[in-house]
């Protein structure tokens, strides 16, 4: 397996055979991951998880919650933990339903331990790309917090496609002050070219909100 970065990140692996719940703990291990093992989906929800990268490894059919139903129950209490499924009892429907869901893999028993490898590390760098892209929204969002309601406003306008003439008409303004307004939303938000504020505005859903705060 190539491109793993294992620190900091952990596996959480959800399965009810003992055997092949120690199985996987160690195959991970193997490669410098940390795990932490339930054996069952209630034991994983009432459990405190670190705060870091990671990925879910659930055995569809658990004592109790399904894997299934354990994933879905995830979703609506907002975990976007990427999820791998296993199973031994595996159909169409079953995986069809699991990636319709948003799991990263439904692999089934027996695999080959390189083929849950590649797929921990598939699922390791989509949740460190989340993470990352919250980290930055948030620092998106702080300097957009430090922009005056004026800046905010001839921000939400020019990032539409108008030009500083027609902002200036709408905000009953001169051209002038538009520009000045234009160029310290832009110095704060650290955009250096008009297309990068416009994809900020995007990110921070800005269109059609002239008065955001």
């Amino acid at each position: 397996m190539t491109g793993v970065t294992t620190e900091d990140a952990v596996v959480f692996i959800v399965e009810d055979d003992d055997e092949l719940r120690l199985s996987l703990d160690s195959l991970f291990r193997s490669i410098g991951l940390k795990t932490s093992m339930f054996a069952n989906a209630r034991g994983f929800m009432e459990a405190k998880r670190p705060d870091v990268t990671g990925c879910l490894v659930v055995d569809v059919r658990l004592p109790g919650l399904s894997g299934l139903d354990f994933h879905e129950q995830l979703i609506k209490a907002g975990s976007a933990l990427p999820v791998i499924f296993i199973t031994g009892h595996g159909d169409i429907p079953m995986s069809v339903r699991a990636m319709k869901a948003g799991a990263v893999d439904f692999l089934p028993k027996p695999f080959r331990d390189q083929d849950m490898l590649d797929a921990v590390a598939s699922a390791l760098e989509i949740d460190r790309k989340r993470r990352r892209g919250e980290l930055e929204l948030l620092a998106l969002r702080n300097r957009y917090a430090e922009l005056s309601l004026r800046e905010r406003q001839v921000m939400a306008l020019v990032t539409t496609g108008l030009m500083n003439k027609q902002v200036a008409g709408k905000l009953s303004l001169s051209e002038v002050t538009v520009k000045i307004h234009r160029g310290s939303a832009m110095r704060k938000m650290d955009a250096k070219t008009l297309p990068d504020l416009v994809k900020m505005a995007e990110l921070l859903e800005l269109h059609g909100d002239l008065q955001a705060s």
